[in-house]
């Protein structure tokens, strides 16, 4: 519910920042560690430097040696003369063995002790000379981290900050186990005891005066939080440290959940009952493809679920290796059992598509972005979508007018108050004003579909694609530091956040979304799909190599869905055997030892059920697939639902991957899919060119809209392009030009040279409804559908 959600959106969006500000500092921590690698010999020759000084200091005839030696002199003569005494010895006593000179005796005494200190003070100046005992701890620390690759000791160091922040998080949430193991959290209860104390060391026992259990934490862990030195205490900046990195991993992984959350619900207790699955399951399964028909549907239980996986498993390996014999582009390391693909050289762009291309470049006519976006209204009426939330009239004077300036505006990336600079009659108050009460993710999303469909209805669409197949695949924005999901990207090397775009086979976006830069991209390969408010309905998706994920691999299979990455590096990746007892002819080396890697088919049966719970809550959206595939992670130290997954996932990976070695035209198919998404990324910033691209929006929802309206805008721009080639087409057929079908498919839409980006922003357009456009075109594209014809990346974006 809206409002639900709303609600939610402040916890949950804590929740997010603290756990991407600390998977942050954890990777802070590494980096530092890879720095002291690097700087480790200074610092231990500065430490061998300071430590010899020291010995100095307190070796004989040193400073400290000196001064104990003086003192031991100074007060030998009064030591001798009361030897012997003890502590009720009486005053005249002491008096008579100093022959009454008591005052000089203690004098001396008291010289003494000076002196002695003095001597101590010599050796703490020296140290104070390098920097202090705390300095000279840390760098000690940092050596030792760097000889024991201990990064964890070096976490507190990055977090300490913000202390405050995470106890006052971890105060005003409510935390639940999913298990039965409450370790972490019996943990965090010790460390918020503990939250006042600022000593070096706190008491490793619990209220119950019964030790804390630590043992869930790694071997280093528990090394940097117990000093055997100090028994029956733990180090306190460590313990903060380990316990606060163990939730966040915990909530990632769903092993911890938040009540009241959204985001970190125990997603669990969200799925539809058995009960309520057992109804939907028919019509799921004939729907989703697991089943053909009624027949099917009757007899499909939890063994004929096995039996469909083993058979297909079999059969992709039976096929390989059958087949390995004529497969000249594929060679399997013996040794190693690596497979090596030969790389595929493309034959590149017929002539005849070239002078194709160039003759519709050099006549499709000049556009601006304001005309594309304003025809594209009149004719598709997408700006309809918009208005205030309460669904009433707009009440603005144009709103035709003003929601085209704001998609414009807000499209291109010009911050409302530099657009109206050069746009005539608008001021920037008014665009930000509309774009911030009429506009929504969900209007976005419709008037985004609403283009989809109208070009899905184009005839020269049917020269990309039929619209069965979708590529996903992320491309960097660039954001200010200070917003709440910047961060530093691993896989880009910059911070900012991901815009991640689902990509039609026909060129068009089919959804996007905007991701923080720390976040898994894969987890989103699904929800963009389920998203999706088109008609077009993909069932094959295509992604880079972060698509390879065991768990993504099974819920697609489970959603009908045919996941299909470009793969790269096969030195990591494991097939598994269908049984113990399989043996190849001559794939047999792909995996590994005989005996070894083979699918658990018990599991997988017994856990029949509760996959389709998942599967079906999915499907009726109950939970979200990007929630759900977050918690799914390796990480995860009880979460059964992982283990089932990730057993069936092995099966069907293995099952694409012996596909993919094995198929040269659908590795083509892949390499085209990703080369395509990887042009709109470059078109898409091409139209989103204000700003130099940075996102200026701190706000999340702000960001996710800024990627939306681009999409919209670059949507527009592909449908514009492909009616004006189109057009061009037909003036080529009346010339008498024979137009095949496989040139104009090498043809992208990604067309960029005629039109105007810059300059004064004229208003006239808005005003000018264009006529009807004709979505038909006097070319049979049926012989692409049957050779599987598919473009390979031709026209890039400029």
């Amino acid at each position: 519910m809206p409002g639900a959600q709303g609600e939610d959106a402040g916890p949950r969006r804590s929740g997010d920042h603290a756990l991407q500000a600390l998977g942050t500092k954890v990777k802070r921590a590494k980096e530092e560690l890879e720095a002291i690698r690097l700087a480790e010999r200074e610092i231990t020759e500065a430490l061998i430097g300071n430590y010899r000084s020291v010995l100095k200091d307190i070796d004989e005839d040193g400073p400290a040696h000196v001064a104990l030696a003086k003192a031991a002199e100074m007060t030998a003569e009064t030591v001798a003369a009361l030897e012997g005494l003890d502590e009720r010895a009486p005053i005249e006593e002491i008096a008579r063995r100093l022959d009454g000179e008591v005052s000089p005796a203690v004098l001396a005494l008291l010289k003494a002790l000076l002196v002695q200190s003095g001597g101590l003070g010599a050796v703490t100046k020296t140290v104070e000379g390098f920097g202090g005992f705390a300095k000279q701890y840390e760098q000690i620390e940092k050596v030792s981290a760097h000889h024991g690759n201990f990064w964890e000791v070096l976490l507190y160091g990055q977090i300490g900050r913000d202390r405050a922040l995470m106890f006052d998080l971890a105060e005003k949430l409510e935390f639940t186990v999913t298990s039965e193991d409450g370790r972490v959290l019996d943990a965090l209860a010790h460390a918020q005891r503990n939250e006042a104390a600022r000593g070096e060391y706190i008491s490793a026992l619990g209220e119950d005066r019964e030790p804390v259990d630590i043992s869930f934490a790694t071997q280093n862990w528990q090394k940097a939080v117990v000093d055997r030195s100090r028994p029956g205490q733990f180090v306190r900046r460590h313990f903060e440290a380990m316990v606060f990195t163990y939730l966040a991993e915990e909530l990632r992984t769903g092993d911890v959940a938040v009540v009241g959350s959204e985001e970190f619900a125990d997603w669990s207790g969200q799925l539809l009952a058995w009960e309520v699955v057992k109804e939907k399951l028919p019509a799921y399964l004939v729907e989703v493809g697991l089943a053909e028909d009624e027949d099917q549907v009757a007899a499909f239980d939890a063994a004929a679920f096995r039996r469909q996986l083993e058979d297909r498993l079999r059969a992709a390996a039976a096929a390989a290796d059958a087949g390995y014999p004529d497969n000249e582009s594929l060679v399997i390391d013996p040794d190693t059992g690596i497979p090596s693909l030969k790389p595929h050289r493309s034959e590149g762009q017929r002539p005849s598509a070239k002078r194709l291309e160039q003759e519709i470049k050099a006549r499709m006519p000049e556009r601006t972005l304001i005309g594309i976006c304003a025809r594209t209204a009149y004719w598709v009426e997408w700006w309809r979508r918009f208005g205030p939330p309460s669904g009433n009239d707009p009440k603005l004077q144009d709103p035709f007018g003003r929601y085209v300036l704001c998609t414009f505006v807000k499209g291109t990336n010009m911050g409302p108050y530099e657009a109206a600079r050069h746009i005539p009659g608008v001021s920037g108050h008014e665009l930000a004003y509309v774009s911030n009460r009429h506009f929504s993710l969900v209007l976005l999303n419709e008037a985004i579909a609403d283009l989809v469909n109208a070009h899905a209805r184009l005839d020269i669409s049917q020269a990309w694609g039929d619209g069965t197949a979708v590529a996903a695949d992320g491309t960097h924005m660039d954001t200010y530091l200070d917003n709440l999901l910047a961060e530093t990207s691993v896989r880009y090397g910059k911070p900012g956040g991901i815009a991640y775009h689902h990509i039609s086979d026909t060129y068009i976006a089919l959804f996007t979304h905007f991701i923080p830069c720390g976040v898994w991209e894969a987890v989103y390969i699904i929800e963009g799909l389920l998203k999706n408010a088109s008609e077009v309905k993909p069932t094959t998706v295509h992604a880079d190599t972060q698509g390879q994920s065991l768990p993504v691999f099974t819920l697609a299979h489970l959603l009908g869905f045919d996941l299909m990455p470009r793969i790269r590096n096969w030195k990591g990746l494991t097939f598994y055997r269908p049984s113990r007892q399989s043996e190849y002819v001559h794939i047999d080396a792909l995996f590994g030892e005989p005996g070894k890697n083979v699918i658990d088919w018990d599991l997988t049966e017994s856990q029949f059920r509760h996959l389709m719970r998942v599967a079906v809550s999915v499907r009726e959206g109950v939970i979200s697939s990007a929630t759900l595939l977050k918690r799914l992670r390796s990480g995860s130290h009880q979460n059964a639902t992982y283990t089932a997954f990730r057993e069936v996932g092995r099966v069907i990976r293995t099952v694409q991957l012996l596909r993919y070695l094995t198929d040269a035209p659908l590795r083509r198919r892949v390499m085209a899919a990703t080369n395509k998404v990887e042009s709109f990324n470059r078109f898409s910033q091409w139209v989103g060119f204000g700003n130099q691209g940075v996102i200026a929006d701190n706000d999340p929802d702000e960001q996710e809209k800024a990627m939306k309206f681009n999409a919209l805008l670059t949507n527009a721009v592909i449908f514009h392009n492909a009616l004006d080639i189109a057009e061009i087409v037909r003036q080529l057929l009346e010339e008498g030009w024979d137009i095949d079908p496989e040139d104009l498919a090498q043809v992208s839409p990604y067309l960029t040279e005629h039109i105007k980006r810059f300059g004064e922003y004229s208003t006239h357009e808005l005003g000018i409804q264009p006529e009807a456009y004709d979505p038909k075109l006097d070319v049979d594209f049926a012989p692409l559908r049957e050779q599987g014809v598919t473009t390979a990346g031709f026209g890039q974006a400029a």
